[in-house]
């Protein structure tokens, strides 16, 4: 008897280890600072931990309803409107998940169909396009450029086809830092009216906008409200990555298949954490928010002075907490052997730009993320500097 040979499914033959991973594993081994990883390693504040902690003691251990526990969901809706300008009932526009990313990959399943086209802004952050193609549709290059990540609104129609079912943003960008401008969030938000188009937005940065830029939510303009998917979180707001809970806002009509997906792939998002995400939303005063900007512009200014004193081109963000770089002048074929040189050089690992680019446009780029404590940072702009100097 012939015996057929056990392999895994299509959906999987696209998907490979991110760039991200693999140099946080080099750093790992390398005993390097690891600026590559989106990780903030920052102290939780205490009605988070608090919150979490009395939960458990509480006994909130149990299966959440699919949506998330109510006093998050209420917390949310007050924040979305106060900060976001977003109207949502939390009984019938939230769902709560694991992380933003279980979220995006729940709204993924629930509106997209194989063969489906997104328009997604480049340079991309990898797991929006890895989300995409493992739901078997396709991602559709719109290119923004440097130093200030302008795009152009005539290169988004021109993407557009029949398949086209949505327009990804993400606000502030990462890698890029690129945060929309409403003018722009305008063009967009008309082009998906004449062309019937969700918007799916990331805003898992929203907090992190520097100098003058503000963060718009493209749901905050009524016309594409009900058309808008806004994804966000507290990961990166309360140095929680590793407790993944995120959340969408969005109408009922998409909330409802969003949230069945949600239920089926991931049931709920941690009991207890829910609690301490929610305590911290209800407790923590706008002047938390405002020492997170101020705090992470003056290390964004301090690496990329280092950055530039190592002769390595930042091109600096107006958000999140990434730098790319133009890393031209250090050795290497392309930018991962960049990013491994300059590893070898510093102790330093970054995300070579091959990993936001679908063509070759980030072989002279690195990401540095500047997440990190004061002594880490330290440390990396003493080694930038030491660059400089040899």
């Amino acid at each position: 008897m012939k015996i057929k040979k056990l392999s895994a499914g299509n959906r999987s033959a696209s998907l490979t280890q991110s760039e991200i991973r693999h140099m946080s594993i080099v750093c790992a081994e390398k005993g390097g600072i690891n600026m590559a990883q989106g990780i903030c390693d920052l102290p939780l504040a205490s009605p988070v931990k608090e919150g979490a902690a009395d939960a458990i003691t509480e006994g909130h251990n149990c299966y959440t309803r699919y949506d998330g526990i109510p006093i998050l969901r209420k917390a949310i809706s007050e924040k979305a409107r106060a900060f976001n300008k977003i109207k949502c009932d939390p009984e019938k526009n939230i769902i709560v998940s694991a992380g933003a990313t279980g979220v995006f990959y729940s709204a993924c399943m629930a509106l997209l169909d194989p063969g489906d086209e997104v328009i997604v802004f480049e340079p991309y952050y990898g797991y929006h396009i890895n989300t995409i193609a493992a739901v078997g549709a396709k991602p559709v290059y719109v290119r923004t450029n440097p130093p200030d990540w302008k795009f152009r609104t005539d290169d988004i129609t021109k993407a557009i086809t029949p398949k086209c079912k949505a327009i990804l943003i993400n606000t502030p960008a990462n890698p890029s830092g690129k945060v929309f401008t409403r003018g722009e969030i305008e063009d967009i938000a008309e082009i998906s009216i004449r062309h019937s188009l969700f918007i799916i937005t990331d805003e898992i940065y929203e907090y992190f906008v520097y100098d003058d830029a503000e963060h718009i939510s493209p749901a905050s303009i009524p016309e594409i409200a009900d058309r808008t998917i806004t994804i966000s979180g507290y990961s990166k707001t309360f140095s929680i990555t590793g407790w993944r809970v995120g959340y969408c806002i969005c109408h009922e009509k998409w909330a409802e298949p969003i949230g069945h997906l949600n239920d089926l792939i991931y049931v709920c998002a941690p009991a207890p954490l829910q609690h301490g995400v929610a305590k911290g939303i209800n407790e923590l005063d706008s002047e938390y928010y405002l020492e997170i900007k101020n705090d992470f512009q003056k290390i964004r200014d301090k690496i990329c002075s280092s950055l530039l004193h190592a002769g390595l081109k930042p091109f600096i963000p107006r958000g999140a907490y990434y730098i790319l770089a133009d890393v031209s002048s250090i050795k290497g074929k392309n930018s991962r052997e960049k990013a491994l040189a300059l590893l070898d050089e510093t102790g330093i690992a970054t995300v070579p730009g091959k990993a936001f680019y679908h063509d070759a446009a980030g072989e002279n780029l690195v990401r540095f993320c500047f997440a990190k404590d004061e002594a880490t940072i330290e440390k990396a702009c003493s080694s930038l500097e030491g660059l400089f100097r040899k």
